[in-house]
């Protein structure tokens, strides 16, 4: 079994599987899946489970190097945003239109959903490197 805290077999493998650069995305319940790339889907219902549960978990396992939201977050969803950059202290929010950050996620390995419904509750993860 596991020692990590990130038990999803999915999710675990697609972390795995990201190199450099390379981006999962955390997405609220809403957001459009682009043809082709890959969804986890883990909403269960409104609100489970949680975006910064999900966030927080994989965290648990990934290398972030960099990390996009969107802009519209800064009026729309203070409160997340802060929560994201809190679980991301050493690194800077990179902002984007949301409109851009949809396009972007055609290039995400994959797109993790979640039960979140508070509006703009994304984020691009680009992944880093250990050494």
């Amino acid at each position: 079994m596991k020692k990590t805290p990130l038990l999803h077999s999915a999710l675990s493998h697609a972390i795995a599987r990201l190199g450099h650069s390379d981006m999962l995305v955390i997405a609220d319940a809403g957001l459009p899946v682009p043809e082709g790339t890959p969804c986890i889907d883990l909403a269960v219902t409104r609100g489970v489970p949680a975006f910064m549960q999900v966030l927080a978990a994989v965290l648990s396992e990934m290398q972030v190097e960099r990390f996009i939201v969107a802009r519209e977050m800064r009026v729309r969803s203070p409160a997340m945003r802060d929560q994201i950059t809190a679980a991301l202290p050493t690194l800077t929010a990179q902002e984007i239109s949301h409109e851009e950050l949809k396009t972007l996620t055609r290039q995400a390995r994959a797109i993790v959903r979640t039960g979140e419904f508070t509006p703009y509750a994304n984020v691009v993860l680009v992944a880093g490197v250990v050494f």
